[in-house]
């Protein structure tokens, strides 16, 4: 069996791939592994569960909730609930581990299992390999009072929420917003935080209802929330995935802001205010060359990293660095959080545009970014990518082509059964044709087929 874990927890079919039971299992070795580093050293152990809008999350986190309980850890059901509340909330409470069900901007069948140690933090890959190593091993059940007791934790959305708004370094007023809550974990509570800020909210796809998470909305479709900016005249639109760990937005006109351009922008603003450390800016191999030679212009210097917010942070902390994040919408404020925060980085977006008193599209104007076409590229043998000597040779060949007014990046997903093919050129249609052909030779020498 391959390794459970991927660049974000454990992700598969739910009820195939992952079930109760494994999800039990996870539960039960993550108690027992964070216990032997010490994370419950002195006090009963207690536990946070959180979940995004999926039916599977019900099952899963009763699941989760049994493995955990039947351990000796106490746990705080949050509910339905963002990834960054649930790592928030692992500090803000006591925890000494969170645990969040979601599949982020998967589609609804489709669930995963994330966990946070002490302090809101994600796990290591040595931490992750112990938890899969200790599974179903032989251990001493803890009986009558030691047993683990289940708490709802009903103010816990209050608690993120404020947290938020004391981080956001301007009010919103006079600002109009359209927020895409993509029927999932931001739903409850993004319109919310947004209007408390000052702004005025339009919401769309606010109504989870077990099935249609990320069903055509939220941050990997975005012509709903362009079409509603354009019809009630905002000043921009806000897109989260299911977890809302994301944020992408579309500015007046409907154009697209992407995460490039919304961490250049938050880049810049806290340059400006002396709080990029050592004018740095961690991004990763999948930002567009445009990004750098912008961040190049305004003397902020770029650490590239794997494609995942956990390298992201890794490569923050080494550091010390303040900022972070992926072309995705994935930003790391470290100031104010441990992980990804869609909803603190709208906040903060949103505050530079009030602060400077310049639109959307202005402040992404800083940034001119190369064409890029991106194909993923499904049935393929992962694993051989790196070896394969006809893709190797196809690559050569193509930043050949392009020289220095381009790039090419061929990775796997660490999250999907996919080569994701990608490539930036001078031109769109030079840009789709290099991809077209590069995604022809890795199907025609990977497939599994």
């Amino acid at each position: 069996m391959g390794r459970l874990f991927g660049t974000d927890g454990v992700r598969g079919l739910a009820n195939r791939d992952l079930t109760a039971e494994l999800a039990l299992d996870l539960a039960v070795a993550a108690a027992h592994v964070l216990g032997d580093v010490g994370a419950f050293a002195g006090h009963r152990p207690r536990a946070v569960v959180g979940r995004d809008s999926r039916a599977s999350g019900e099952f899963l986190e009763a699941a989760v909730v049994a493995g955990l309980a039947s351990a000796g850890v106490d746990v705080i059901l949050l509910g339905v609930t963002p990834t960054p509340a649930v790592a928030f909330l692992t500090e803000a409470l006591g925890a000494d581990l969170g645990v969040m069900l979601s599949a982020s901007h998967n589609p609804m069948p489709d669930n995963g299992i994330k966990f946070f140690a002490r302090g809101g933090h994600k796990l290591d890959d040595s931490i992750e390999d112990a938890i899969e190593s200790r599974m179903r091993e032989p251990w001493d059940r803890p009986l009558g009072a030691d047993v683990g007791r289940v708490v709802v934790e009903a103010d816990a959305s209050v608690l993120y929420e404020e947290h938020l708004l004391a981080t956001t370094p301007h009010r919103l007023d006079g600002i109009k917003v359209v927020v895409d809550c993509a029927n999932g974990a931001a739903s409850f509570i993004a319109p919310d935080v947004y209007e408390r800020a000052g702004a005025h909210v339009i919401a769309i796809h606010s109504s989870p209802d077990g099935l249609n998470i990320n069903e055509n909305c939220g941050s990997t479709h975005l012509g709903d929330l362009q079409a509603a900016v354009r019809e009630h005249k905002a000043d921009l639109g806000i897109a989260h995935d299911g977890d809302a760990d994301r944020c992408l937005a579309v500015d007046a006109d409907g154009n697209i802001i992407d995460g490039d351009h919304i961490l250049a922008i938050l880049a810049i603003a806290m340059r400006d205010s002396g709080k990029l450390t050592n004018n740095t800016v961690v991004a990763t191999v999948m930002s567009n060359l445009g990004f750098k030679i912008a961040m190049e212009a305004h003397a902020i210097t770029v650490i590239e990293t794997g494609v995942g917010d956990r390298y992201v942070l890794e490569a923050m902390k080494a550091d010390q660095l303040a900022l972070g994040g992926e072309q995705s919408g994935h930003v790391v404020m470290l100031e104010h959080a441990t992980t990804g925060d869609g909803l603190l980085t709208a906040l903060h977006l949103m505050a530079r545009m009030a602060q400077t008193k310049e639109s959307l599209s202005q402040l992404a104007a800083r940034i001119v970014k190369l064409p890029q076409v991106l194909v993923n590229v499904r049935g393929v043998d992962k694993s051989a990518l790196s070896k394969n000597s006809v893709v190797i040779a196809a690559v050569a060949d193509a930043e050949k082509e392009l020289g220095t007014q381009g790039r090419v990046l061929l990775r796997s997903s660490g999250t999907e059964p996919v080569i994701r093919v990608m490539v930036e050129a001078q031109s769109e249609e030079l840009a789709q044709r290099i991809t077209d052909q590069l995604a022809a030779v890795v199907l025609a020498e990977l497939s599994l087929g």
